[in-house]
């Protein structure tokens, strides 16, 4: 089959792999322009763009789709099929119509719940105990089209990375079976119980709240790990939290206390104790060793 293929982080690899190793010709990605990253903050190419370029496939970067450019460049690759995994721009119409078989979203949640585009922060967030992946038909609404596909996966106590990395393999194996037998596939609307909406994280929610509950800080925790991190601040210096334990015992301390010698965290009610923590600029160690080069005695207060 013909593919156009359109993603750009890392959860977009391992489609892009199997429509490959699959024996589709993949004709064109399609990916976000190259990022300023780091501290000297060059232009980095996407996940999407450097497994491209090591597969010898043409690459495409384009800042928008509206414009009739950009819509009849794409048309012209005369695809039988577009695939979509976590692309970063809204296709308009012309693009969803130009492929004969119209355009696929692989997309990490079991529709329709979390449309939108952060559904595996809000699913951790929400404490859900299962998650998945659905192949859907892509129509002009936000995730809002019939389902051809779907795959559940087990939450359990993972943080976002791990949830990402099996829902990215769990997408890929339901993408080519879809793509391997459309017409076994029909695209059946999504019912209209059960919607929700995974608003893209704003980074102030990466900020530890104390005055949560145990249970609810440690989600935060799992659902920013391991990047942006969720994180405290001290004495002017930010640390992050990449792995907690929640300790559900009340504890007779203001939220965000330090209550103990191992970095026991008072929350609203219950406690978390750091497993892994990382101060801005080191790398990632645990609480113990955190402690033995920073002062963070019991009694303190964190913001």
């Amino acid at each position: 089959m013909r593919i156009v293929f359109m993603g750009t982080p890392d959860f977009a690899v391992p489609s892009l792999n199997a429509l490959v190793a699959a024996g589709h010709e993949v004709v064109c990605v399609y990916t976000q322009p190259p990022r300023p990253a780091g501290r000297g903050k060059r232009l980095h190419p996407s996940p999407v763009q450097a497994r491209a370029g090591t597969l010898g496939i043409a690459v495409r970067s384009p800042v928008r789709l509206r414009d009739a450019e950009a819509q009849a460049e794409f048309a012209a690759l005369d695809a039988d099929v577009a695939v979509v995994a976590a692309y970063g721009l809204i296709l308009p119409q012309a693009v969803l119509d130009a492929p004969r078989r119209g355009c696929i979203n692989v997309h990490a949640s079991l529709l329709p719940r979390w449309r939108g585009a952060a559904p595996i922060q809000r699913a951790i967030l929400a404490g859900d105990a299962v998650t998945g992946v659905t192949i859907m038909q892509m129509e002009a609404g936000l995730d809002t089209g019939p389902t051809m596909a779907s795959g559940e996966l087990t939450v359990g106590g993972s943080d976002a990375g791990q949830v990402t990395e099996n829902l990215a393999t769990l997408g890929a194996t339901l993408l080519v079976d879809v793509l391997a037998d459309l017409d076994s596939h029909p695209p059946v609307p999504q019912p209209e119980d059960g919607i929700t909406y995974a608003a893209k994280i704003d980074k102030a929610e990466s900020r530890l709240d104390f005055n949560l509950s145990a249970t609810q800080v440690v989600r935060q925790i799992r659902a920013f790990a391991p990047t942006p991190g969720a994180w405290f601040e001290h004495a002017g210096e930010r640390f992050r939290i990449l792995e907690a334990q929640a300790l559900l015992t009340p504890e007779p301390a203001r939220p965000g206390t330090i209550i103990d010698d191992r970095l026991t965290v008072a929350c609203n009610p219950g406690a978390i104790l750091p497993l892994s923590v990382q101060r801005a600029g080191r790398g990632v160690m645990t609480a113990e060793d955190l402690l033995r080069g920073c002062a963070l005695p019991p009694g303190t207060l964190l913001a």
